[in-house]
């Protein structure tokens, strides 16, 4: 119950820009790498806090009470609204503690931006203005698990910034912000009854849509960035048609064309990997535009994105 409360299909978002930002790191000289475990720690704790604290603050708002998708704690009932919140608290106080570690290693300042990153997440539906009530939750998640997990984990690796972590931190949080465009898109009918006025609910359903296929699109031209900055990447990119909507997107070529590994294949019909010529989207019907519909999509572009970045020590 409290495994499924924790919506584990969403720990993509905090895994990947972890995955990324170490890769950013690679080649540099005097690198610590295992500040990258407290760094995963960080993220996993605050993703599965924001989880615990918005089934909390949504759950004693009535929110919930009509609603489709993973389990709701408070919502269904299947746990009291007190214990929900220690739970939340729990996995904030393990990614303050992790965060503790990396600041006394590194820099004093991380204090700073990890108070902010668990405010943020207590005020994304917790508070009395919460701000993922006013349709900025996108904000919060382009920010903490975009730049901030990715450009943060770079930095404590290596103990510097590039513009390599910044532009790969874009489009990991542009990822990270189409995983919640889907779950917001799938909410509307709910949020609206609700009052819970999120930019989907104020985009509409339509809007919405176009709107997660612009993100997944900046999300691959942020990678094609990340390999300019990263001046590494010799394979050319390509455009591929996605079944569904005939939706098109780009196609990353994560390895240097004279090192190419032979094809791998995750198993998924709907998402098939060949390292020879970048995420290629299957045919099925139930094929979405590419990477962003679910977290194993998330998952499987990010990693991939992050082998090419560490084999050509980026």
């Amino acid at each position: 119950m409290w495994w499924e409360g924790a919506r584990p299909r969403t720990l993509p978002a905090a895994v990947v820009p972890v995955a990324v930002g170490a890769a950013c790191a690679a080649g540099a000289d005097g690198a610590a790498w295992w500040r990258v475990l407290p760094a995963l720690v960080v993220s996993l704790a605050l993703q599965v806090g924001v989880n615990y604290a918005n089934d909390y603050s949504d759950g004693i708002r009535g929110t919930d009470e009509v609603r489709v998708g993973p389990l709701r704690l408070v919502g269904s009932g299947a746990a009291r609204a007190s214990r929900v919140k220690q739970a939340a608290f729990l996995a904030f106080g393990a990614a303050g503690a992790a965060g503790l570690l990396l600041a006394a290693v590194t820099t004093w300042w991380l204090l700073v931006v990890g108070a902010a990153a668990i405010a943020s997440a207590w005020l994304y539906t917790g508070g009395p203005r919460p701000y993922g009530y006013a349709g900025l939750g996108e904000v919060f998640v382009f920010v903490f698990f975009g730049l901030v997990a990715t450009a943060g984990t770079g930095y404590v690796v290596a103990e510097r910034l590039t513009g390599t972590m910044l532009v790969s931190g874009s489009a990991a949080g542009c990822f990270a912000c189409a995983l919640l465009v889907i779950n917001n898109l799938r909410d509307i009918p709910g949020d609206t009854v609700a009052g819970k006025r999120t930019l989907a609910v104020r985009m509409g359903d339509t809007n919405t849509r176009r709107f997660f296929a612009v993100l997944v699109l900046v999300a691959f031209a942020a990678v094609i960035a990340t390999s300019i900055t990263a001046g590494r990447y010799r394979q050319s990119f390509q455009v591929c048609k996605v079944s569904d909507a005939g939706r098109k997107c780009l196609a990353l070529a994560s390895l240097p064309a004279d090192r190419r590994p032979k094809p791998i294949s995750t198993g998924i019909p709907s998402l098939d990997i060949d390292m020879r010529g970048g995420v290629i989207p299957g045919t099925g019907d139930s094929t979405w535009v590419l990477a962003a519909r679910s977290g194993v999509g998330k998952t499987t572009v990010g990693i991939a994105a992050a082998m090419g970045l560490a084999y050509n020590g980026a």
